[in-house]
């Protein structure tokens, strides 16, 4: 990894020496603008509308639009002279309970990792945060912009998570909030045992991103010159449900069969949900694996075998024959004719 920026953890009257890496990376497939009749690249001019003339990016700065047609310059003095207390510092502002801190807050994740002598207080500050069980709130100015962000621990490495600020969370304004709608108990009692009976430990290993699969199936189809298999069947959306009640009951027997357990009405079967689906595909993946080395111990046992029976037939043999021997020698010796006296 490349750190992307250097700074220092201010905590207290502490300063924590530190370099900054992304914690995160997209795995989208990514796709050039080309021709169609000829594959090539699709290349864009920067022209200004004004003058129509192509701009080089020394000659581009950054304007507001006021309105009105009216736009107000601003260059990279204007930015320089702004107060960015916080450039090359990560400010601690106080320490929080981690659920206090709603998840749409966060943005972007970032790894600390202690430069040079910083590994001591980098520590402290660590085992710290885990010991309160509290995450801190942060200010750090990244790209020219001043971000409030949170520390927190994860895998024995300090994350910077930043977030947006608050009056960048949109407020919902849906219509049916100002409805009067009522969910009856029997309802909501349903709704509940299929929360229970769809509940379990988030493994994030078990899910895939399919369709970044078959979309990676068709490029190396496309390399390699070779048809491209679709799959058979292609799931449906559900539809929606007409009677609430009996499609919870359903929805219910589903997960449980899911699970293995017996529905309530005897009878097996049920469709798997996609959580038993991704993790039932990952057990019997890790099934197969285990089967693999099993199998060929077996086969080698087999093979030892066989290639021993020869030997044990030969030797059984050469036994045999050497105790046949004395009894060759006793019937021998009646046979010989008795000497006269």
């Amino acid at each position: 990894m490349r750190a992307i920026w250097k700074g220092a953890v201010s905590f207290g009257l502490v300063s924590i020496g530190v370099k900054l890496y992304s914690a995160t990376e997209e795995k989208d497939i990514r796709f050039h603008q080309v021709h169609r009749e000829d594959g090539g690249r699709i290349r864009y001019k920067r022209t200004c509308s004004v003058c129509g003339e192509e701009v080089t990016y020394d000659d581009i700065a950054k304007g507001y639009d006021i309105g009105g047609g009216e736009m107000v310059i601003l260059t990279d003095e204007d930015f320089a002279d702004l107060p960015l207390t916080s450039s090359r510092a990560i400010d601690v502002l106080e320490f929080v309970p981690a659920e206090q801190v709603d998840p749409i807050l966060y943005n972007k994740a970032y790894f600390l990792e202690p430069e040079g002598a910083a590994t001591k207080p980098y520590v402290l500050l660590r085992d710290a945060l885990i010991d309160s069980e509290r995450v801190a709130i942060v200010k750090v100015a990244l790209r020219q912009r001043e971000q409030l962000a949170t520390l927190r621990v994860r895998e024995g490495v300090l994350l910077l998570n930043t977030m947006l600020w608050p009056d960048e969370i949109r407020t919902p304004d849906f219509g049916f909030l100002d409805e009067d709608l009522k969910v009856r108990p029997p309802e909501l009692a349903m709704a509940s045992s299929l929360i229970d009976s769809m509940t379990g430990e988030f493994e994030p290993d078990v899910f895939t991103d399919d369709y970044r699969a078959a979309l990676q199936e068709v490029i190396d189809a496309k390399v390699e010159g070779r048809e491209v298999v679709q799959p058979e069947e292609v799931e449906e959306a559900p539809a929606a449900a007409v009677d609430l009640m009996a499609a919870l009951k359903a929805s219910v027997e589903r997960a449980k069969a899911a699970r293995g357990e017996q529905p309530a009405g005897g009878g097996g079967g049920g469709e798997p949900t996609p959580i038993s689906s991704a993790r039932s595909a990952q057990k019997a993946a890790e099934k197969k694996a285990a089967k693999a080395p099993a199998k060929k111990t077996a086969a080698k046992k087999t093979a030892e075998k066989k290639a021993s029976e020869p030997a044990k037939k030969t030797a059984a043999k050469k036994t045999a024959a050497k105790k046949a021997e004395p009894a060759k020698k006793t019937a021998a010796r009646k046979t010989a004719p008795r000497k006269s006296a």
